[in-house]
């Protein structure tokens, strides 16, 4: 099972993260695109990435906001993974198709 991070360590990892923060046991972020189709290619990008993973993102769409959620549920809070995961993610909003 992954280690649930503590208060400390996910602070100073929201440092690095540019407009993420935590609410609850999750890490989340909105992003907004110029048109619906870009927001779709952003989470076919994320998806690529998150099935090698193994690790997925809940993901709330409305027109071109895309809102990332990300937690370890089977440890019951944000983990290493999800923290790799956001900077994939981060990563994937940089790119254009």
């Amino acid at each position: 099972m992954r280690q649930k991070l503590s208060d400390l360590e996910i602070q100073r990892a929201l440092g690095g993260l540019a407009g993420w923060s935590r609410r609850g046991d999750a890490l989340l972020k909105t992003y907004t695109f110029a048109r619906f189709a870009d927001g779709i290619a952003f989470i076919d990008r994320v998806a690529r990435e998150a099935d090698a993973m193994d690790h997925h993102p809940d993901i709330d769409i409305r027109y071109t906001k895309v809102t990332m959620s990300l937690s370890t549920h089977d440890a019951g809070g944000i983990t290493q993974n999800d923290l790799d995961l956001a900077q994939h993610i981060e990563a994937a909003a940089r790119q254009s198709d």
